[in-house]
C-alpha cells in the first residue's frame, strides 16, 4: 500500500475526530443581525421558465419521477474542504446524465438520469470557503482567508494539503467566523458573498430546468445542531424562481428553527412559497420530534399548525443513516435495524431513539390530535443522498460515499482493515477513531462504515415541472426509496374492488370515495376502509420479496405499532403470524450476484384492516422489500480481495416506503 494511502487515512481521523467542534461553536453564536425578508427585485425583471409547446401532456393517473433533494457543491464550506470544485451547473449535467470527476479523481456517472434535483448548499457560509481559496477575490486577502489559498487546486492534492486541511475544519472556518464577529471581516462583505453564491446556485437551476424533461429547484440547507448537540438540519425548497429571498436564512440569523419558520411565514406573505424537509432525525438525539417547542415549553396548536405548515415533508432516509424507526422503538419489527446509523455526528455519544425516529413521531402526532392540539408529525416521506461531492451515490455497488477526498477509499470508508496500523508509534494512535474486530483494524472516523448508499425522493406527479411536482411535496404524494427506483403507491377509502386492484393506477381517478398517500380518510359509520398498495421493481436491481403495511394507532392515551404482510412473492401471509412464508434468496459473496428466484417484478394486495376501530385514530403506510443483494461495504471487500468485515451487514434488503395515509375518528 502506498505509504500517500497510509497518511492519507491518518489525516482523516484527525479531521473526522475534530469536525463537531466546529459545528457546536457556530452553534452558540449567532452575531449577525439582518434584514431577513429582503426579496431580490431584480428577478421580477426577468422572463418567466417557457414551457416547451412539444412537451408530454399531463397525465392525469399520475407518473412516477426520481429526484435528490439534498445536494452540495463547491458553494458548501465542507464539501469544498473536502476538496469538490464541482458547480451547481456540474452537479445539474451530472443528474441529466453526464460523468463528474470525484475530487480524488475518477469518474462519477449514474446509469439512469433522475428527473429532478435541488442543489441544496449550506446557507452558512455559502460560498465563503471557495472565496478564501481565491486569490483573485478580494476576501482572500483577509489573513483569516489566507490558510486556505489555491486549496483545490490540482497541485495542491497532496500530503500537505491534507494535512493543510486538517486545520482548516478544526480552525479555518472559526478564525473566519470569529473575524466576522469581532468586525475585522466586514459582515457585509461576507453577506455579499454568500448573495452571489445564493444568485449563482438559482441561475443554475434556471439554466437547467427543462419542463417535461428534468426539474430542478432553488434549495439550500438551514443547518441548526450539530456536534454533541445533536442534528436539526432542514432542506428549504423554493415551488419557483420568480421572485426569491436576496439570500438564504441560516444561523447566521439565528439556531432556531422556529425562526426559519416565521421567516418562511413571512415570504409566503409576499407569494413566495416553499416548504422545509427536516433530515437526519436519527442523529438529533431526540430533538427532531420533541413534545416541546425550542424554549422548551408544550406544544400548543399555533406551534404545531406553523410547523405543518412549513414542515409537510421528512426525510426518512440518506447516507448518514435510515431514520424511519429503531429496533428500541419497534420491537416487533423484524426489518427495524435496517441501515442504523445510531450515533451523533462523528461522535460516540450514542442519539437517543425517543424523538429521531418517523414513526414513533408518527405515533405521537395521533396522541398530540387525540388530546386536541392538532398534529405537528402528519409527514410524508421522502428520501436523499446528502451528497458533499454533488453527485448523487445510490448504487451499492459504485458507493462513493460522501466526503471527496476523505472517504474516496475503501480504508477511509473502514470497510476494509489497516494492516499497517500495529506498526505505528503510540505518539501517532487516535484510537477513539478506531475499531478492531477479530485482530484487524478499520478506521471508524466519522462512522462512515455505518453510512448507508441512499436514498431517493419518488412523486406521483401530472408531468415533470416544478408545479407538478412541488403539488405532490404539497399533498404528501411522495415516497423513499433505499436507492433503487422501485415504486410504490397506497391508496384507501372506501368502495374499492377487485377491478381496481387489475390496475391500481385507475385508482387516481376513478376511486371517488379514495384518497392517494399523504392523504386522510374520514370515519364513515358502519363502513371499514379498504387498502389499496401496489409496489413494482426496479429492474436494475433484485426482485421484490414481500409487501408491507405498517400501522399506527392511538388508544387511551397510548400508541402501539404492527407490521403486517399483504403480498409475497411466494404463498400468502400467514393469518396467524401476518408474516410471508419464509423465502430463501441467497446471495453468492463471490461475485455478489444475487438470486431473481423466488421474487416478484409486481406485488399488490386489497386489504382490510381485521382489527380496525372507527374510534381509533390511526396511520398506515406501505413498505416493500427486495431480496437480499450485497451491501456497498461487501463489494469493497470483494473489490479489495479481503474478508468482509465481520460486524457489519454483509447483505442488505433495498426498500422503498410511501407516505402514510391518515385516518380520522368522528369528531
Amino acid at each position: 500500500m502506498p505509504a500517500f494511502r497510509n497518511i492519507a487515512v491518518f489525516l482523516a481521523l484527525v479531521l473526522a475526530a475534530s469536525c463537531d467542534s466546529t459545528s457546536e461553536d457556530l452553534q452558540r453564536q449567532n452575531p449577525v443581525d439582518l434584514e431577513i425578508f429582503e426579496v431580490d427585485p431584480e428577478r421580477l425583471l426577468m422572463p418567466p421558465v417557457s414551457l416547451p409547446a412539444d412537451r408530454p401532456g399531463p397525465n392525469p393517473a399520475r407518473n412516477a419521477y426520481f429526484g435528490d433533494l439534498h445536494v452540495h457543491s463547491k458553494w458548501s464550506m465542507d464539501a469544498f474542504v473536502f476538496g469538490t470544485t464541482a458547480s451547481p451547473r456540474d452537479a445539474y449535467r451530472y443528474a441529466r446524465g453526464e460523468p463528474l470527476r470525484h475530487p480524488s479523481g475518477f469518474t462519477m456517472q449514474l446509469r439512469e438520469p433522475l428527473d429532478f434535483y435541488a442543489v441544496t448548499d449550506h446557507g452558512l457560509f455559502m460560498g465563503i470557503v471557495a472565496k478564501a481559496s481565491d486569490r483573485t477575490h478580494s476576501f482572500s486577502r483577509h489573513p483569516e482567508a489566507e490558510k486556505f489559498h489555491d486549496l483545490n487546486v490540482e497541485e495542491n492534492k497532496t500530503l500537505f494539503s491534507l494535512i493543510q486541511r486538517i486545520s482548516l475544519f478544526a480552525s479555518g472556518i472559526r478564525s473566519i467566523f470569529a473575524g466576522i464577529e469581532e468586525g475585522t471581516i466586514p459582515k457585509s462583505e461576507a453577506v455579499e458573498i454568500q448573495k452571489n453564491a445564493w444568485q449563482d446556485s438559482v441561475e443554475a437551476a434556471d439554466e437547467f430546468y427543462d419542463p417535461g424533461a428534468f426539474t430542478t429547484f432553488a434549495a439550500y440547507e438551514y443547518t441548526s445542531g450539530g456536534g454533541a448537540t445533536g442534528s436539526l438540519h432542514r432542506n428549504v425548497i423554493f415551488r419557483d424562481s420568480a421572485v426569491l429571498p436576496v439570500e438564504p436564512f441560516s444561523r447566521f440569523h439565528s439556531s432556531n428553527p422556529e425562526r426559519l419558520w416565521d421567516w418562511m411565514d413571512g415570504l409566503r406573505a409576499e407569494g413566495i412559497e416553499a416548504l422545509a424537509i427536516p433530515h437526519n432525525s436519527n442523529n438529533s438525539n431526540g430533538q427532531m420530534f420533541a413534545l416541546v417547542d425550542w424554549a422548551g415549553d408544550p406544544l400548543d396548536a399555533e406551534a404545531i399548525d406553523r410547523r405543518m405548515r412549513n414542515e409537510p415533508l421528512v426525510e426518512i432516509t440518506q447516507i448518514k443513516g435510515t431514520s424511519e424507526t429503531h429496533p428500541a422503538l419497534s420491537d416487533t419489527d423484524e426489518w427495524a435495524s435496517f441501515e442504523i446509523k445510531p450515533y451523533i455526528a462523528s461522535t460516540r455519544i450514542v442519539s437517543e431513539p425517543k424523538g429521531s425516529y418517523v414513526r414513533d413521531a408518527l405515533r405521537e402526532g395521533l396522541s398530540l390530535a387525540d388530546a386536541g392540539f392538532g398534529n405537528p408529525y402528519a409527514l410524508g416521506f421522502v428520501a436523499a443522498s446528502d451528497t458533499h461531492t454533488g453527485a448523487t451515490t445510490v448504487d451499492e455497488a459504485e458507493f462513493y460515499s460522501k466526503l471527496g477526498l476523505l472517504d474516496a477509499m475503501p480504508e477511509l470508508r473502514g470497510s476494509t482493515p489497516l494492516p499497517w496500523w500495529q506498526g505505528w508509534p503510540a505518539s501517532l494512535l487516535v484510537p477513539e477513531q478506531i475499531d478492531e474486530v477479530d485482530g484487524n483494524f478499520y478506521l471508524r472516523g466519522g462512522a462512515v462504515s455505518m453510512f448507508g448508499a441512499s436514498g431517493l425522493a419518488g412523486v406521483w406527479a401530472e408531468e415533470n415541472t416544478r408545479d407538478s411536482i412541488y403539488d405532490a411535496f404539497r399533498r404528501k404524494e411522495t415516497f423513499a426509496t433505499s436507492g433503487p427506483r422501485l415504486r410504490v403507491r397506497l391508496f384507501a377509502g372506501y368502495g374499492i374492488g377487485d377491478t381496481d386492484l387489475e390496475d391500481p393506477s385507475q385508482c387516481a381517478t376513478g376511486c371517488p370515495d379514495a384518497v392517494a398517500m399523504g392523504g386522510e380518510v374520514q370515519s364513515r359509520p358502519g363502513q371499514s376502509p379498504q387498502f389499496l398498495a401496489w409496489a413494482s421493481r426496479d429492474a436494475l436491481s433484485a426482485p421484490l420479496q414481500r409487501l408491507q403495511i405498517i400501522k399506527g394507532w392511538a388508544k387511551d392515551g397510548k400508541t402501539y405499532e404492527r407490521v403486517v404482510d399483504v403480498a409475497c412473492a411466494v404463498g400468502q401471509p400467514n393469518l396467524l403470524t401476518s408474516r410471508c412464508p419464509p423465502m430463501r434468496a441467497p446471495v453468492d459473496l463471490r461475485d455478489c450476484s444475487f438470486s431473481e428466484s423466488p421474487g416478484s417484478g409486481e406485488l399488490k394486495a386489497l386489504w382490510e384492516d381485521p382489527e380496525f376501530d372507527p374510534e381509533q385514530r390511526a396511520f398506515y403506510y406501505v413498505r416493500v422489500l427486495e431480496n437480499p443483494t450485497c451491501r456497498w461495504s461487501t463489494w469493497d471487500a470483494l473489490r479489495e480481495g479481503v474478508r468482509v468485515r465481520p460486524d457489519l451487514p454483509v447483505t442488505i434488503q433495498e426498500r422503498a416506503w410511501s407516505s402514510p395515509i391518515w385516518f380520522l375518528p368522528p369528531a
